[in-house]
């Protein structure tokens, strides 16, 4: 079978991309991954800056809503991992863990993941200390201190929320102010269990079988202290995740897939991307949903060109 529209990923992107596409009656199929489906807001608390929703809304049911309706309206989401693409030609090829999918379309709706810090023991201690969800994992940590390094809005977030479970939550950022809007650092800044560690970087963790303290160094000084922390939560932003098409389609310096703006076409005919892994600038729910309407929009006039 010959599918008009398969989205591969989902999240705000992907999920709205399905709902236009179902509406055109293109039968749309979501490759939403073997695991969670509904991208980066799975892992997010409150979302308040999304329209509609008054009194906020949590982002897993967000993205629930999302897919209920996209389901509704005729979209079917598959949980299967896409392992490779071969856009080549006018019918595309898509390959899961279980199957190859044909189609005239593809759009590409992977979002991004987290960046690492990339120091010694990182690895070692990811899931015994590290962690890049704090949904996830802040629990385990009640009563215990939490270091939090980012200075943008999802750091913030994620150190608000900790003030739940930590004894004390330390915010580490390299500058001496941060790049979060002005609502959510002073949220953060008023809260009084949140502390700031300025100009500083975490350039060593130390724990044998767990995390146990780490080691901050001034940007400006050099100077360098250690100070205790049972959890590391980090939220230095995102890396694209477009592993699956480079060399075929084109991307940036920083791998974040190129789109014909005002439209979400690449550079291969039949081939759209949409959400977080072609916007380095944004990454809001809103605007991802906005480029997956563009995207599925798209997809239907080119459909519409192949049969005039």
């Amino acid at each position: 079978m010959i599918h008009d529209v398969v989205i591969v990923g989902s999240g705000p992107a992907g999920y709205t991309a399905a709902i236009y596409a179902a509406r055109a009656q293109l039968k749309p199929i979501i490759l939403g991954g073997s695991v969670t489906a509904g991208g980066a807001l799975m892992n997010t608390t409150e979302v308040e800056n999304y329209p509609g929703f008054v009194d906020g809304i949590m982002g897993p049911d967000l993205m629930t809503q999302m897919q209920e309706q996209a389901e509704r309206l005729g979209a079917e989401l598959r949980y299967e991992d896409v392992v490779s693409l071969d856009l080549t030609g006018d019918i595309k090829r898509i390959t899961t863990d279980d199957e190859v999918y044909e189609a005239r379309t593809v759009i590409m709706s992977t979002g991004s993941e987290y960046r690492k810090l990339g120091i010694e023991h990182e690895d070692r201690l990811s899931g015994h200390g590290v962690s890049y969800c704090a949904t996830c994992d802040g629990f385990f940590f009640k009563d215990q201190p939490i270091v939090v390094v980012g200075g943008g809005d999802s750091a913030m977030e994620e150190a608000t929320y900790l003030t739940r479970f930590g004894s004390s939550v330390t915010v580490v950022h390299r500058r001496d102010q941060l790049r979060a809007s002005a609502a959510m650092a002073e949220r953060a800044k008023n809260d009084p269990k949140i502390t700031f560690a300025w100009n500083s970087t975490v350039t060593a963790l130390h724990g044998d079988s767990a995390l146990e303290s780490v080691t901050l160094t001034d940007t400006v000084t050099g100077e360098q202290r250690q100070i205790p922390a049972a959890g590391l939560f980090v939220a230095v932003g995102q890396i694209p995740r477009s592993e699956l098409v480079r060399g075929v389609l084109d991307v940036d310096e920083a791998g974040y897939i190129r789109v014909e703006s005002p439209s979400q076409r690449t550079n291969v005919p039949g081939v759209f991307a949409c959400g977080d892994v072609t916007d380095p600038t944004y990454q809001q729910a809103v605007t991802a949903a906005g480029s997956g309407c563009r995207a599925a929009l798209d997809a239907q006039e080119y459909l519409a060109s192949l049969s005039a």
